[in-house]
């Protein structure tokens, strides 16, 4: 693997301002740009909000980020994945190997996992490269979803994929 990924800490508030807004034009279109959001990210935390750095092995950079947001217990066990990848490592196959392992965490049983059965991708239709990525992992087209979620001062329409633990791979 060229990645690892982490839970982020405050002490990486720097990097990730400089992963942020060294990919602005690569993320803004999709999502919004918050290169000083990390703080209030990790306050938000918790059972419902995890989120995951992949950080890139060679260089010690921030490669991609991945929140595994709306996390359901009891009989749904459900979460949906958000995620971005930071130039220079867009396009190089390192979001792919660190979402990989994000599923694995969510998929694998407590305490070492986040004990999931089932995880969703919610991606704009006109964003190729999620699209793609959904489908690399493996998540099956479930649906369209017109306005679903308010990005960049209008509401967008998501395509949702989905997978469960059977389906996964490492299952």
């Amino acid at each position: 693997m060229r990645v690892h990924i982490r839970l982020p800490e405050f002490a990486d508030a720097p990097a990730y301002r400089e992963a942020v807004l060294r990919s602005a034009e690569h993320v803004g279109r999709w999502n919004p740009v918050e290169p000083d959001g990390l703080p209030e990210l990790l306050r938000r935390q918790g059972p419902g909000l995890r989120t995951f750095l992949i950080v890139d092995e060679e260089t010690g950079l921030i490669a991609g980020k991945c929140n595994v947001a709306n996390i359901v217990m009891g009989r749904f066990r459900n979460a949906s994945l958000g995620y971005d990848s930071y130039v220079p490592f867009a396009g190089t196959g390192r979001m792919t190997e660190g979402l990989r392992l994000v599923v694995e965490h969510c998929f694998a049983a407590e305490p070492r996992g986040l004990g999931l059965h089932r995880l969703e991708i919610n991606v704009q239709p006109e964003n190729e490269r999620s699209v793609a990525m959904a489908k690399r992992l493996g998540f099956r087209h479930e649906g369209f979803s017109p306005r679903m979620l308010y990005l960049n001062d209008a509401w967008r329409d998501h395509e949702r994929f989905a997978l469960t633990a059977e389906e996964w791979p490492g299952a």
